[in-house]
């Protein structure tokens, strides 16, 4: 039998939490209730609120006191994430369903942000038709518009929250045969980021991880593409990554658009996995149409390379810097950790006679490289060549299966 969580605040709507658990049983579908209601003391919870806090580091009678909703929404989201992770990590559930409106969601999102790849979410939302990144993140949740607001079962939310119902007693079912048929013959998972000006590069190392037996997963280093990568890693589905293209650091340096974030780069170093890392398009910022580059711009190297994307050639300075940044993040990783610097340009269009050729920034960029990683665990690799020559992305994934053949 499989077991699903139902994941909300039961001071509020337990009636509709008693009625999804009424269904689920109907279906064959076990549940674990966890209550992360504000002030619930309800009978019908497996992990009461009091839990949710704790397991959150916070101390109930204090944070009821202060009586601050948003602190309290912050607390329970942050609890309900760590009690599902364990929950999940150690077989107990197969599947996670919440229900509510923005409060609710907001409680349900950390928690499910905070599961692996492939493990079946569903939220049900008053908010599912609008801006869901929030919610979202880079899992794959299932989000399902109320229609109506969750305020108890009737005509239409009775069909609404069946059909959520289905869902995920479904997909636990299917997740729980997908762990029993898991083998060792499964081909083991890499995967790469690229950008339009790394692709051949990209397009090469993917092609000599099929050669060597991967799977390969490419991610497209949009910002939201380098941010779904790293959940991936977090997630313990990957057997290396090969992050040849590192240019959302370059956006969230200077302010461009494709950020992905301050802490791009770290999750694979934090846990232990092989890592081959490069400087895929770290010459360019990235911004919409033209008239949207801010004004303290004017006058920067700027390429338009397409009506909807304006690219900015990074400075010497700024090289510098994310040279300093990468070294520092680098030599921190606790596994394996090789670098491959592309001495004669970062993309397609800082190569020689290229609009963003500028050797010197470049070589800025190498320098405090070199200069981070001095006397750390990482092996740089200094190729004379542009990343997107032949041979490149090849070296880089033949270096990445002997550190994952290696451990």
């Amino acid at each position: 039998m499989t077991t699903v969580a139902l994941l909300g605040t039961l001071d509020t709507k337990g009636d509709d939490y008693a009625w999804l658990a009424e269904k689920l049983h109907a279906l064959g579908t076990d549940v674990l209730v966890i209550d992360t209601g504000s002030f619930s003391k309800s009978p019908m919870a497996t992990v009461d609120s009091d839990a949710v806090i704790k397991a959150a580091g916070a101390d109930a009678t204090g944070l009821r006191e202060r009586s601050d909703r948003g602190e309290m929404m912050t607390v329970m989201g942050r609890g309900a994430a760590v009690i599902v992770r364990k929950l999940a990590d150690a077989g107990k559930i197969q599947g996670v369903l919440a229900i509510g409106g923005s409060g609710g969601s907001s409680v349900a999102a950390p928690a499910m942000q905070a599961l692996p790849v492939g493990f079946p979410k569903v939220l049900v939302s008053t908010m599912a038709s609008g801006d869901v990144s929030p919610y979202v993140g880079e899992v794959d949740m299932t989000l399902m518009y109320s229609v109506v607001d969750v305020a108890g079962i009737n005509s239409v939310s009775s069909q609404v929250l069946g059909n959520a119902v289905a869902a995920i007693s479904a997909m636990a079912q299917a997740y729980q045969t997908r762990l029993e048929k898991a083998s060792g013959d499964h081909k083991p998972l890499v995967a790469i980021t690229m950008f339009g000006v790394t692709t051949p590069a990209a397009d090469e190392a993917r092609a000599r991880f099929v050669d060597l037996g991967y799977e390969v997963l490419v991610f497209h280093a949009t910002g939201s593409g380098g941010r779904a990568m790293e959940k991936l890693v977090e997630s313990g589905l990957l057997a290396g990554v090969c992050d040849l293209t590192t240019t959302e650091l370059a956006d969230d340096l200077v302010g461009g658009v494709l950020s992905a974030g301050p802490h791009r780069l770290e999750m694979a170093g934090s846990v232990g996995l092989p890592q081959v890392v490069s400087l895929g398009a770290l010459d360019m910022v990235n911004f919409g149409p033209q008239d949207t580059v801010p004004e303290k711009f004017a006058g920067r190297n700027l390429l338009v390379h397409n009506p909807t994307v304006t690219l900015m050639r990074t400075t010497g300075e700024e090289m510098h810097q994310l040279g300093l940044s990468i070294g520092r993040k680098l030599a921190s990783a606790t596994g394996p950790t090789e670098v491959f610097i592309p001495l004669a340009g970062v993309s397609a269009v800082d190569v020689e006679g290229a609009p963003f050729r500028d050797a010197e920034a470049d070589s800025l960029l190498f320098a405090a490289l070199r200069g981070e990683l001095e006397g750390s665990n990482v092996t740089i690799h200094e190729l004379d060549m542009a990343i997107n020559e032949n041979g490149f992305g090849e070296a880089m994934a033949d270096a990445l299966h002997a550190a994952i053949v290696a451990r």
